[in-house]
């Protein structure tokens, strides 16, 4: 280098190039809180164990699937309905003419109908796409859980969800409650998104998503909403001003993803939309906070079959409230395989945080599920209203979730050694104590579970309880037995867990489900009412329901048998053998049914069990007659009863009136309104058979049976009284 060169780059030279700073001296990294952490990397076989559970539940949920025909006829006849017309599609609508809806908002009957506008009506077509919400379900699951604990946590929230037998039958089932699972663990996946950055968007869309589980199942879907906003509320990573706008903002997008309907359906006149079945009033509103809002916690549901605000619960389709209730002869095996696991994990996982930061994701996922499964179980437990067992499909995702995240909590916990983990060492052999005692819980409950059904498999039992307490010992011993058998012990732990479930799911596919109160599972020694205990088709052997004052084969209040159609006092449903006898007073009646009321008030022996719980399936010959010149008229036929009416809807493909709803208590039509229908032409024949009016409700059925059997000549085709309106007396 010359002179020159060296004076211009001397230091103070104007063309001097400045010297680059120094680097810093490397300090130590800022502590990151466990809970902000991201879980460990998932094992290689994580993707391909999804795979293979994605794909064993799609074939447990459609293998045969297409066995339970229309499965609940009550829906199905709406969705046959939806696919004919767009009118009744929006609405809801059992029939294609829109006389009344269903007693539920439509978001699940739209995707049904869809698929049988594509595909065309069948079985195959309303269920499939149950089927694939189930599937949807286990996959979003996965997805919530593993954002925070894991994939491996991920995969047992999927599996217990996957068989736990009521999920099992109610994707396999065409009620509403599939598609309200999904949109709620979306809800739950959307929130988990929300608190990682406090994001507007996300938490926005976790009030679409229960609004739209609104219109699935109305104010079911509020249930878990005091979860989601109160672990937003304690864990978001923002300030508390912030984080209650957000709030108020996802409130608002509830609101409109579930009134945006409700809106239109109330301000449309009433002469221009079909009833809204299940009101008194024709409103919406009154059917969402009444029959199927408050009054299925209070038992105040007017029209209904339900409890009535009986003490500890009332009538058959209520049962016994209480803490158990979840844990019941009735509920027991659709639900509770787990659910004791899921208590105890969600109790040590919370001790295991302990003092954790407000912002701590291992606590705030714990609270969101296990607020979940608590609330939602106790409102189960303890609701006085109409309660089927398979409202506790509901629980199955937080279950699932609890058992994933607790297990692998503990796990982790077991195999820590760091240096700061020493100061705490007493919790290493804490939680291996926790697992195996959560495992033998669970074994020790199937067991129980198992021996309600004791002529089942009952070498199930055993083996469950045997290899469970095998299990929960090795497991204790696990660190002092060779690396390669450690796995064997996790798989034993597994099979003792689920094997109970898995066997009721297997057996759950395999038998076909009709009606409208299915249940999971084989039969079970000690259930009662209709559809208690996993009778195929919604009741039990030989179609009787014991221990029910007023139900065939039960004995009435007066000692008597009950099965001579006599007037037992006080029989909880009025007008079947043993209950007290109906002649068209305000008792309520059972038409139809051996010693309940025909159209023309006396009893009669025609009409076997449809009517209430399940469809009638007409004979050739009943077919023939209904659809003979069945473009002439709007409604082929009307009956009372929207399950009644649904058999022969099914069966003709054209609309049938359901008078009176799915009891016969709603005043659709009143009597006025059916004479001008028959002067006019529109209904060619009224079925005799079918509904059930109890606990209030409008005597307009019981008005129109009169006035019908008064006017008109009876005759009877397969076994059912038959009257033609186009013909006089």
């Amino acid at each position: 280098m010359d002179r020159t060169e060296r004076l211009l780059t001397a230091p103070g030279s104007p063309t001097a190039v400045p010297e680059a700073p120094a680097p810093p001296t490397p300090g130590p990294e800022p502590a990151r809180r466990d809970g902000d952490r991201p879980p460990p990397a998932d094992p290689r076989w994580t993707r391909p164990a999804l795979v293979a559970l994605l794909l064993t539940t799609g074939l447990l949920y459609l293998w045969g699937l297409g066995a339970s025909g229309w499965a609940n006829a009550f829906y199905s006849a709406a969705v046959q309905a939806g696919a004919e017309s767009w009118r009744a599609f929006f609405y809801g609508a059992s029939d294609a003419a829109g006389a009344i809806t269903v007693d539920k908002t439509p978001a699940s009957l739209w995707l049904m109908a869809l698929s049988v506008r594509i595909f065309g009506l069948s079985s195959w077509s309303i269920l499939v796409p149950q089927a694939l919400l189930g599937v949807a379900s286990v996959g979003v699951l996965f997805a919530t859980v593993r954002r925070w604990y894991g994939g491996v946590a991920g995969l047992v929230a999927g599996a217990v969800l996957a068989t736990t037998p009521v999920a099992t039958l109610m994707f396999r089932f065409n009620n509403p409650d599939a598609l309200l699972v999904l949109l709620l663990v979306a809800a739950a996946y959307a929130t988990v998104r929300a608190v990682e950055t406090a994001s507007t968007r996300w938490l926005a869309l976790v009030g679409v998503l229960v609004g739209l589980g609104f219109l699935t199942k109305m104010l079911q879907a509020f249930l878990v909403v005091p979860v989601l906003a109160g672990v937003y509320l304690l864990a978001a990573p923002t300030g508390l001003w912030r984080r209650v706008r957000q709030l108020l903002l996802s409130g608002l997008a509830l609101l409109v993803s579930a009134g945006w309907w409700v809106a239109i359906v109330e301000l449309v006149p009433a002469s221009a939309r079909p009833f809204i079945g299940g009101s008194q009033h024709n409103s919406v509103l009154e059917l969402a906070l009444g029959y199927n809002g408050l009054g299925r916690l209070t038992g105040d549901e007017v029209g209904s079959v339900g409890g009535g605000g009986r003490p500890g619960g009332g009538g058959p389709f209520s049962g016994q409230t209480g803490w158990l209730r979840m844990f019941d002869t009735e509920v027991g095996g659709q639900i509770s395989w787990l659910l004791p696991a899921a208590l105890i994990l969600l109790v040590a996982g919370l001790v295991l945080v302990g003092r954790a930061p407000r912002t701590d994701r291992r606590r705030a996922g714990l609270l969101l599920w296990g607020g979940w499964l608590l609330v939602t179980g106790l409102i189960f437990s303890f609701m006085s209203g109409i309660f089927h067992a398979y409202y506790t499909v509901a629980l199955a995702p937080a279950v699932g979730a609890l058992v994933g995240i607790g297990v692998t909590l503990l796990w982790r916990e077991r195999r820590s050694a760091g240096p700061v983990e020493r100061v705490h060492a007493w919790r290493a052999p804490a939680a291996t104590a926790v697992l195996a005692l959560t495992l033998v819980a669970t074994a020790w409950w199937s067991w129980r579970l198992l021996a309600r059904g004791a002529d089942w498999q009952p070498w199930l039992r055993s083996g469950v309880i045997v290899v469970g307490l095998a299990a929960a010992v090795l497991l204790v011993l696990v660190d002092r037995l060779p690396r390669r058998v450690r796995p064997v012990v996790l798989a034993l732990g597994v099979c003792a867990a689920l094997a109970g479930p898995v066997a009721y799911s297997l057996q759950t596919a395999a038998t076909p489900h009709t009606g409208s109160i299915p249940t999971a599972g084989p039969f079970v020694q000690g259930a009662v009412g209709p559809g208690r205990g996993g009778f195929p088709g919604g009741r039990p052997p030989g179609g009787q329901f014991p221990d029910f004052p007023g139900f065939p084969g039960a004995p009435g209040q007066n000692g008597g048998t009950g099965q001579d159609g006599g007037t037992g006092q006080n029989g909880q449903l009025p007008g079947l053998p043993g209950g007290p006898g109906s002649t068209g007073g305000q008792t309520g009646w059972f038409p139809g049914f051996p010693g309940g009321a025909g159209p023309d008030g006396r009893g009669t022996r025609g009409g076997g069990m449809g009517g209430l719980l399940d469809a009638r399936a007409p004979s050739a010959e009943m077919t023939a007659l209904l659809t003979a010149d069945a473009d002439a008229y709007t409604w082929v036929a009307a009956t009372i009863g929207s399950n009644n009416a649904s058999g022969y809807q099914l069966a003709t493909r054209r609309p049938v009136m359901a008078i009176g709803g799915f009891n016969g208590s709603d005043p659709s039509p009143t009597l006025a309104q059916f004479q001008r229908y028959v002067a006019d032409g529109k209904i060619h024949y009224f079925l005799g058979g079918g509904g059930f009016r109890a606990d209030g409700g409008s005597s307009a059925s019981r008005e129109i049976a009169a006035w019908v059997a008064e006017h008109y000549s009876a005759t009877t085709v397969d076994g059912v009284t038959v009257y033609d309106l186009t013909s006089g007396k």
